[in-house]
């Protein structure tokens, strides 16, 4: 974290009753990612939406870092373990979400297969960072894992197509490594000019597979427009810079159980924005997985 960026991005934080909003302004705006995708994906196809979004988010970030006149140049090192970071959390993550909605994954069901990520990085994170788990987290992030099932377990369908669930898992692997990478590695790069990196790094990645697949059709829709719109301001720059700050001040386990959040929130959104009904199990789950993040993420 560096110079007058981190500081003005971290003195915002502070004032949000001393951060304590940030984690819950994390969740609602990444679980808005599963509705954006859905707003913006029957205009587009899956990788040449999110390499052109990865892209512009990463002209941005230049162009405000540049104009707060902080680092651009951040050496060879941190540029290539920002593009690894990148390629992961974005090309593999988003684009592995992207591709098994667009192949007709319901965004309920990615978002659950997604949220697994707490259980994986909180057991490797032992290993690779030498973080430790009290008994009373490890109940609480098995309360999470329950809790999403309930939200989102009947809406699993037979019928669904297997290579997006491959695709989900793929997504699921992205994050997973992605967020023990930044933890171990990313804390010592600038945020902002790191995550620009990141962006053009997985843009590249992203650019290549839609090539690959001969997927480039977008068509440029007032709603495609719109979401494109929101998934770069409250996602590529909103939301990621805060995973990434709380990932530089807190341990891996307790960020990553904020993903068990992630499914209600979707559920929730899509009641409102879609009118899906969520049913007596729905809210049983909201419950249980607000008690299991709140018993990792809580300090004694």
């Amino acid at each position: 974290m560096d110079g007058k960026v981190t500081s003005t991005f971290e003195g915002d934080l502070r004032r949000l009753k001393t951060a304590r909003l940030a984690p819950y302004l994390f969740v609602f705006l990444w679980s808005t990612g599963f509705v954006g995708a859905k707003y913006g994906l029957p205009y587009a196809d899956p990788f040449i939406f999110l390499s052109l979004r990865v892209f512009i988010a990463a002209g941005f970030l230049l162009l405000v870092a540049r104009l707060m006149k902080a680092p651009i140049a951040i050496g060879a090192d941190a540029v290539k373990k920002s593009s690894l970071i990148g390629v992961f959390l974005h090309a593999f993550y988003l684009g592995g979400v992207f591709f098994a909605i667009s192949r007709g994954v319901a965004a309920g069901v990615a978002a659950v297969i997604t949220s697994l990520q707490p259980v994986f990085v909180s057991i490797l994170a032992v290993r690779v960072l030498g973080e430790k788990l009290r008994a009373v987290q490890v109940g609480g992030l098995l309360l999470g894992l329950i809790g999403v099932v309930l939200v989102l377990g009947p809406t699993f369908d037979s019928s669904v197509s297997k290579l997006g669930i491959a695709a989900v898992f793929v997504a699921l692997f992205g994050s997973t490594t992605a967020t023990l990478m930044q933890k171990k590695f990313g804390s010592g790069i600038p945020m902002m000019a790191g995550t620009a990196y990141q962006y053009l790094a997985s843009g590249v990645v992203l650019a290549i597979a839609a090539l690959a697949t001969n997927g480039m059709h977008i068509d440029f829709t007032p709603k495609f427009v719109a979401a494109m719109t929101w998934l770069i301001l409250a996602l590529s720059v909103g939301a990621v810079l805060l995973f990434l700050w709380l990932l530089n001040t807190g341990s891996a386990a307790s960020v990553s159980s904020l993903f068990y959040l992630v499914p209600p929130a979707t559920a929730l959104e899509a009641f409102v924005l879609f009118g899906e009904k969520v049913n007596t199990q729905g809210f049983l789950g909201i419950g249980i997985t607000a008690l299991g993040v709140w018993l990792v993420i809580r300090k004694n």
